[in-house]
C-alpha cells in the first residue's frame, strides 16, 4: 500500500483548482494500453500527472475539475464492473468502491463520459488539458471552448516540491536499488555477460517489491560505456575493463536513478583510477554546493570548470580551460548536463524555467540527480592511449533541504577502496 493517503491527493486537486481560472474546466485522462505486437500489450503504467492527482492505477479513467468562481467540483470516470472483462484482464474497482476510496464529489462509469462532458462544458470559458496526451476525445472537447490551456504546466510545477510521503517512497526505491548495486559489486564477474548482470538487477528489484525499473537499465562494459544510452546489454565482460551500471528501480511509481562504475576484476588500473577519482572529486564538490536559492546552471558551470581543469592536468585536453569551455571543446568528453529533476518520472517533467523564462532556483523539497562523467572513445587518437575506451559516470540522488542537501543514495558505495574491497 502506498504511503500517500487520499487526503494528500485531494489537497493536490485543491491546489490545482486554485490555480485554474474562473469558469473553467480541466480534463485529465489516464494512460492507455500500448500495443507491443499484434494483440499483446506492453505492461500498463499510469500517466504520471493523472496518478499524481488521484493515486488511481486503472486505465480508461478520466479526472474532471470544474471551477466556477472560487469553488470547484471534482468528477472521476472509472471502468464499469464487468465479470467477463475482469476474468481476462483483472479486477476493476468500479463506481461503488471508488466512491468509498476517493474524496471525489461525483463518480461515474467511463461509458458515460461523452454524455456527461457536454453538459459540463456549458458556459465554461477555458479548457485545461494536457497538450501531450493524444486522446481522440480531446478533439471533441476543443470544439466547444475557444480558450485552451495546458494543465500539465500547472501540475508539473506542483510536482517540483516533494512531500514527506513522496520523499519516503523515493528513499524506499533507493534502498532497493542499493541492494542491486552492492550485489553486483560483490559478484565474481569473470566470464559473465552484461545481460547476466542486468537479470540480477531486475530480479533484486522485483523480489523487494519494486516491480519495475524506473528506466531501461544500462550495463555497459568497456567502450560500450561511451554510448550514453547504451541499452543492448549483451556483450561479454572483459577482464581489466570497467562496467558502467546505470540502474534504478521504481517503487510505487517513484523513481531512483543511480550510476556506479566498477572494475570487472575489482581492481582499477592506474589510468582508470585517475579518471575515476577526478569524477568522484567533482561529484562530491558539486553535491556540497546544493542548497536553496542556487541555480542548476551554477552547478553545471562549476562541474565543467573542474572536469576541464582535471582533463587538462591528465593530458586529455590541451589549452586554457576557459577557452576550451567557451568553444565547447570539452563536450566531446562531457556532453550532458550535471543532472535532472527526479520523482514520479526518472526525468521528472517539471519546469527548469518560470513563466518569465528565468531559471528556477533550487528550493527545499526538490530532488535532483548529480552525475558528472567523462567518456573517451577507444578510437580517439587525440587522447593518451592509456585513457582510450574509458567511460565513467557517478550519479547520486540529492534532496534539497532547508539549509543544504541530503544525499539520498550516499549509502551506495563509490570510494575506490570500497569498490576494490
Amino acid at each position: 500500500m502506498s504511503l500517500i493517503k487520499e487526503k494528500e491527493y485531494k489537497k493536490r486537486r485543491d491546489t490545482l483548482a486554485k490555480a485554474m481560472s474562473q469558469h473553467s474546466i480541466a480534463v485529465i485522462f489516464s494512460a492507455t494500453y500500448k500495443t507491443r505486437s499484434n494483440d499483446t500489450n506492453y505492461p500498463f503504467r499510469q500517466n504520471s500527472n493523472f496518478y499524481y492527482l488521484t493515486g488511481f492505477k486503472e486505465d480508461n479513467s478520466t479526472l474532471v475539475l470544474i471551477k466556477k468562481k472560487k469553488k470547484y467540483k471534482s468528477i472521476l470516470f472509472v471502468n464499469k464492473k464487468d465479470e467477463t472483462d475482469e476474468m481476462w484482464n483483472g479486477k476493476r474497482l468500479g463506481v461503488i468502491k471508488a466512491k468509498k476510496s476517493f474524496l471525489i464529489d461525483e463518480i461515474y462509469v467511463s461509458d458515460e463520459f461523452d454524455k456527461k462532458i457536454s453538459k459540463f462544458l456549458e458556459l465554461k470559458k477555458s479548457l485545461y488539458f494536457d497538450f501531450k496526451q493524444d486522446d481522440s476525445k480531446i478533439g471533441l472537447l476543443k470544439k466547444n471552448i475557444d480558450i485552451h490551456k495546458n494543465i500539465a504546466l500547472l501540475i508539473e510545477k506542483m510536482r517540483l516540491i516533494k512531500s514527506k510521503s513522496e520523499i519516503l517512497l523515493i528513499k524506499k526505491a533507493i534502498k532497493i536499488t542499493k541492494k542491486a548495486h552492492h550485489t553486483l559489486m560483490k559478484l565474481d564477474k569473470n566470464g559473465k555477460n552484461e545481460y547476466e548482470l542486468l537479470s540480477i538487477i531486475e530480479h533484486i528489484f522485483k523480489v523487494n517489491g519494486a516491480y519495475d525499473s524506473a528506466y531501461t537499465s544500462i550495463v555497459a562494459c568497456g567502450n560500450s560505456a561511451n554510448t550514453l544510452h547504451y541499452i543492448d546489454n549483451n556483450k561479454p565482460l572483459v577482464d581489466g575493463e570497467l562496467i558502467l551500471i546505470d540502474a534504478g528501480c521504481e517503487y510505487e511509481y517513484y523513481a531512483s536513478d543511480v550510476t556506479r562504475t566498477i572494475p570487472v576484476n575489482k581492481q582499477f588500473s592506474k589510468a582508470q583510477k585517475e579518471i575515476y577519482e577526478l569524477i568522484l572529486s567533482v561529484e562530491k564538490t558539486i553535491i556540497k554546493m546544493v542548497r536553496p536559492n542556487i541555480k542548476r546552471s551554477e552547478l553545471h558551470k562549476k562541474s565543467e570548470e573542474l572536469l576541464v581543469k582535471g582533463m587538462i592536468r591528465l593530458g586529455i585536453l590541451k589549452g586554457n580551460y576557459q577557452k576550451i569551455i567557451k568553444k565547447q571543446i570539452h563536450k566531446k568528453y562531457y556532453p550532458h548536463g550535471i543532472g535532472h529533476w527526479m520523482g514520479l518520472d526518472v526525468h521528472d517533467e517539471c519546469p527548469y524555467k518560470d513563466e518569465k523564462g528565468d531559471e528556477i532556483l533550487l528550493k527545499e523539497g526538490m530532488v535532483l540527480t548529480i552525475e558528472p562523467g567523462i567518456y573517451i572513445d577507444k578510437y580517439d587518437e587525440s587522447v593518451p592511449k592509456k585513457y582510450r575506451g574509458i567511460g565513467i559516470r557517478i550519479e547520486d540522488n540529492i534532496l534539497v533541504t532547508k539549509k543544504g542537501y541530503e544525499n539520498l543514495s550516499s549509502a551506495i558505495k563509490k570510494e575506490v577502496i570500497d569498490l576494490e574491497n
